[in-house]
């Protein structure tokens, strides 16, 4: 496969993730699936790691990625004109943007989850306010102590079911673009199509 077809298919690949990711953001506004006032909403879910790390900043590699295999013609293989290589190199950088992007949504997912949700809980045996109850990730180990959290319902499970998905889709993301900072490597010191330089008829 040409590096170029190889690109496309990593853009197709990255196009859902980065959905996946925008809408659990999206999610992650409304707490236990309801609707509550702003300064309720966890600290981590405004810095926008789904919408902005794993969503609008993927979507300039996933175009470049989908554009590459655009320039699978070996014929002009050594044609300086054709650009081929230039475009591989450029993909370099694009990829490297995507791996900054993901790598952000990664970090605001694993301190969400590490710290844990903003909800409704007993600060003693009579108060209740709105605040972090949990510290240093304590309650992962500890499910019982999920019932600490009085509003929203489910809190818990909400947060740490969305953030761990972008914790997940970001690493993905992550991967794959590196994966086209190899590929763009071989692209741009081998041309497009490696086996067109070596005198094949075709793309191998």
């Amino acid at each position: 496969m040409c590096s170029g077809g190889f690109a496309k298919c990593l853009g197709i690949t990255l196009m859902p993730l980065s959905i996946v990711c925008v809408l659990c953001n999206i999610l992650l506004f409304f707490p236990g699936g309801k609707s509550v006032e702003s300064e309720h909403i966890t600290d981590e879910v405004w810095y926008f790691g789904g919408i902005l790390g794993s969503g609008v900043f993927m979507i300039f590699p996933v175009l470049v990625f989908l554009g590459l295999k655009n320039n699978d013609c070996c014929g002009c293989c050594g044609n300086e004109s054709c650009g081929r290589r230039f475009a591989m190199l450029s993909s370099i950088l694009f990829a490297a943007v995507g791996v900054t992007g993901a790598g952000y949504s990664v970090i605001v997912s694993a301190v969400a989850i590490n710290r844990g949700p903003e909800c409704l809980f007993y600060t003693n045996s009579t108060n209740e306010e709105w605040g972090y109850p949990f510290s240093d990730g304590d309650y992962l180990s500890a499910k019982e102590s999920w019932s600490r959290c009085l509003e929203p319902q489910n809190m818990v499970q909400w947060h740490l079911s969305l953030f761990s998905v972008l914790l997940v889709m970001g690493i993905i993301q992550m991967a794959l673009c590196a994966v086209q900072v190899l590929n763009g490597l071989l692209g741009a010191l081998c041309g497009d199509c490696c086996g067109c330089c070596g005198g094949s008829d075709g793309a191998v």
